[in-house]
């Protein structure tokens, strides 16, 4: 059964309402009220019992305090995204939270089967009166051809089994920069803006954006540069609308990969400033990846956590607890799994936010350290 429906602005407050045990400042409120913690669903074997686990985190996430889901249709070839909807369809039904108290998020580009040459050419380029091209597929694993992101659109909403997306981002757009030059890559974002414009129009997602690894960590300079305001601009120009329903970027940060929070990689009106900041003077609201490093180095951190003194907090919940409280991030996106991980991460929620001036100290100080 399709889920019909999506977050809305009266939902996702009335879902912060409910959230007696959340500290306020567990909340940022754009367009939409999103949890400062959001659940990921990326790494994991491909496996029945890391689907139940994943299932039942998603549950216990939302019934605790988090009410932002982020997958994307190649993580675990398919599986995470039919996860996320399996678990959606119980909290729904049990009365957990309500469609519109939940942002769900996804994302399209990279291509989600195992065997990814042979079978994007079996699928989509050996098929009769194809449209795309061999030539379309960068690095061997990703697309943005118009039609592919449609029929990717399609699979991830039937993997879900929803009406409607929140959030769709361009996955990782920056690949194919590797294959085709800014002018081409431009003109390919063009396109690729018109099908997710019309998608909003269609009611198959609510808004979209741009996610990715390097493009908004390193400089111009750098061949994986994605300028903001020019794509922004690029979005607006193709929007029938007075806004475009570009309205979402996500960039890895936390303690070991600062560059989008304290690097002048993007320019403004021939200013330079960091991501963070270009994206609050573009109306752009910014998500935080990879939030605690995936979890494998956190003795690199170590130098940068005497935040934490007043509360008793493991080195996963510190790196958590820095990365959701850098101004301007909306939500800092953590996979978990295992019960003792979701546990550990949802007392965070009643936890208040660290103090601007904490996090600004700490961004000076690991910004000098890189020079």
């Amino acid at each position: 059964m399709v889920i019909s429906g999506r977050a809305t602005p009266e939902g996702t407050m009335g879902y912060q309402r409910r959230q007696q045990q959340c500290d306020p400042s567990h909340f940022k409120s754009a367009v939409l009220t999103a949890s400062s913690i959001g659940i990921g669903t990326y790494l994991g074997p491909i496996d029945d019992q890391t689907d139940g686990l994943m299932r039942q985190a998603i549950v216990d996430a939302i019934a605790q305090g988090i009410n932002v889901v982020d997958t994307a249709i190649n993580y675990r070839h398919q599986r995470s995204e039919r996860a996320v909807g399996q678990a959606l369809q119980r909290v729904f039904n049990e009365g957990i939270a309500a469609r519109e108290e939940i942002i769900v998020c996804s994302k399209g580009g990279f291509v989600p089967h195992p065997d990814r040459v042979a079978w994007f050419r079996e699928t989509y380029v050996e098929q009769p009166n194809a449209a795309i091209a061999m030539a379309d597929l960068a690095e061997q694993r990703h697309c943005m051809h118009p039609e592919y992101l449609r029929d990717q659109l399609h699979r991830s909403l039937e993997n879900l089994g929803l009406e409607t997306i929140d959030i769709y981002y361009l996955h990782n757009p920056e690949a194919q920069l590797s294959a085709v030059s800014p002018e081409v890559f431009y003109e390919r974002l063009e396109a690729a803006f018109a099908v997710l414009e019309n998608a909003v129009v269609e009611g198959k997602i609510g808004a979209y954006g741009i996610a990715t690894w390097d493009a908004f960590r390193v400089p111009s300079t750098q061949p994986a540069h994605i300028d903001l305001a020019k794509a922004q601009s690029i979005a607006q120009a193709g929007s029938k609308s007075e806004k475009s329903a570009f309205e979402y970027i996500q960039l890895p940060l936390n303690l070991l990969m600062l560059e989008g929070a304290n690097q002048a990689t993007q320019t403004i009106d021939g200013q330079s400033v960091t991501t963070i900041q270009a994206a609050e003077t573009l109306g752009l609201t910014p998500i935080a990846s990879a939030a605690i490093a995936q979890g494998d180095e956190f003795e690199k951190m170590l130098p940068f956590l005497d935040f934490a003194r007043d509360y008793p907090l493991t080195l996963g919940q510190q790196a958590l607890q820095f990365t959701r409280s850098v101004p301007g991030i909306a939500t800092a996106l953590v996979g978990m799994k295992k019960p003792e991980h979701v546990e550990a991460n949802l007392k965070l929620v009643s936890v208040p936010a660290l103090e601007p001036a904490v996090v600004k100290t700490i961004l000076q100080g690991t910004h000098a350290e890189s020079k």
